[in-house]
């Protein structure tokens, strides 16, 4: 059973991506498992390209350094004409309704002059990315389920209309892992994209760096629930074992988030010092990958008469 999982490069990886997803999936991926970095998704709107290129490589190698199997990663775009040719399929598939009825679409486009087209359609890019890889399940938020039904709408009607070619996936909603937030305002989430990036922990941040971010992590009743939250991911310990034990709970929380990601941060950074190891391991799952996908994608092409 093949499971896919994305992280869009729109910056660096962050503690919450570490602890909430990567390292989970580290510990629970298989080598018939997916996880690409969807760099196509990045450019739904105003992106840099040097940017986008060095975000790229920086999470290919973050993966790498978080353990996950170099044989389930792969960058999405070394698939273009692969996916190129599906998406094309498919939105010949889906219907215009469909697509603006996606609730990130309207949510991204409230109140804006102007939007890229590809913010409308990248749920069927993503729908070509889940059926591409004959993926059976979709581990996603909450915020996702709408996506995914829309691959397994496309699905079930390319199906039905031309034969068998996809497999129908299932979102799955992993059990709640660490949920942590920004630690100058715990009111959101850590995001890789923040403006200001003063209460976010980067997994490739220097410890000091590290140590001043924590220290400056504001006291409030919110922020103190999501010191011992994070915590409590790095030691495996209950948040409620700290909140009485100890009186700078700023520097030891600091030190275990250096702990954590230390050996992260380490591997990362071997790998983007060799480039050569780093496009070797690019290379390697970006043909295992398309091999996987290429007979699901022939199928789809004759079924549906351009082969």
């Amino acid at each position: 059973m093949i499971r896919l999982s994305a992280i869009t490069p729109s910056g660096q990886v962050h503690l919450g991506n570490y602890l909430g997803a990567l390292r989970t999936w580290a510990a629970e991926g298989t080598d018939e498992d997916v996880y690409f970095i969807s760099d196509l998704h990045a450019m739904t709107s105003s992106h840099n390209p040097q940017r986008l290129r060095s975000m790229t490589r920086e999470q290919l190698a973050v993966l790498i350094a978080s353990g996950i199997d170099p044989a389930s990663v792969c960058v999405q775009s070394d698939l273009i004409r692969e996916l190129g040719a599906l998406n094309w399929v498919l939105e010949c598939t889906c219907t215009y309704g469909e697509a603006a009825r996606m609730i990130q679409f309207k949510e991204k486009s409230l109140g804006r002059e102007s939007v890229r087209l590809s913010l409308l359609t990248y749920p069927v890019l993503m729908a070509a990315d889940i059926l591409l890889q004959g993926t059976a399940e979709v581990p996603v938020g909450e915020d996702q389920l709408q996506h995914v039904e829309l691959a397994r709408a496309l699905a079930r009607r390319f199906n039905h209309a031309y034969g068998d070619a996809f497999i129908v996936p299932t979102a799955v909603v992993p059990k709640v892992g660490a949920r942590i937030k920004d630690l100058s305002d715990p009111a959101r989430k850590m995001d890789k994209s923040a403006q200001n990036s003063a209460g976010v922990v980067f997994v490739l941040d220097e410890p000091d760096l590290v140590r001043r971010k924590v220290r400056r992590a504001v006291s409030s009743t919110e922020g103190i629930a999501n010191l011992t939250e994070i915590l409590a991911s790095c030691t495996g310990k209950e948040p409620e074992d700290y909140t009485a034990k100890f009186s700078d709970l700023k520097n030891v929380v600091a030190e275990a988030v250096i702990e954590e990601l230390r050996p992260v941060r380490d591997r990362t950074l071997e790998l983007l010092a060799d480039p050569a190891e780093l496009d070797r391991i690019r290379r390697s799952g970006a043909e295992r990958a398309r091999e996987r996908a290429q007979h699901r994608l022939n199928a789809a092409l004759r079924l549906s008469g351009l082969s």
